[in-house]
């Protein structure tokens, strides 16, 4: 499977994750091409992918969106300890998931723990990165990047 192909399902793959773990009504915009550096606004967490592919995930967004998603889950607004908390197991999720799903298509990857970052900082390291802007209704929006390491 080439590194296009692969990419595709990642991509692909990354939809579909997204749709199974966050219980919202998620409107996808056509993904971009992106260079370096990513620059964070305010929260998002982080998670490396290793295997037929290398490279990462980042989910990026607002601490109001992110507390917003933990309230439809769990039924009540998180902040604090418990939102950086929950962020973290959010992306991991988003990731385990992804794992299984392109799994399915052949491609074997496996995942990092997340790390959470808060605050403004500007990611740099990567080859190929892909913006997938996501949009809830009520929330706002979201942005999973996928960066593509060398071979």
């Amino acid at each position: 499977m080439g590194n296009s192909k692969h990419i595709k399902t990642l991509l692909n793959g990354t939809i579909q994750s997204l749709k199974s773990v966050i219980p919202l009504n998620l409107s996808f915009k056509s993904p971009t091409l992106m260079i370096q550096p990513f620059d964070q606004e305010e929260m998002g967490v982080l998670i490396g992918i290793v295997g037929d592919i290398k490279g990462r995930i980042i989910v990026d967004a607002s601490s109001q969106f992110f507390s917003s998603v933990g309230a439809s889950m769990f039924g009540m607004p998180l902040e604090g300890e418990m939102l950086e908390s929950f962020t973290g197991e959010l992306g991991n999720m988003i990731a385990g998931n992804l794992c299984t799903t392109v799994a399915q298509e052949g491609l074997e990857i496996d995942i990092t723990p997340p790390t959470v970052i808060v605050g403004k900082s500007k990611l740099f390291g990567f080859h190929h990165a892909f913006r997938l802007p996501v949009e809830t209704e009520d929330i706002g929006l979201m942005t999973v990047i996928l960066t593509i390491d060398e071979d």
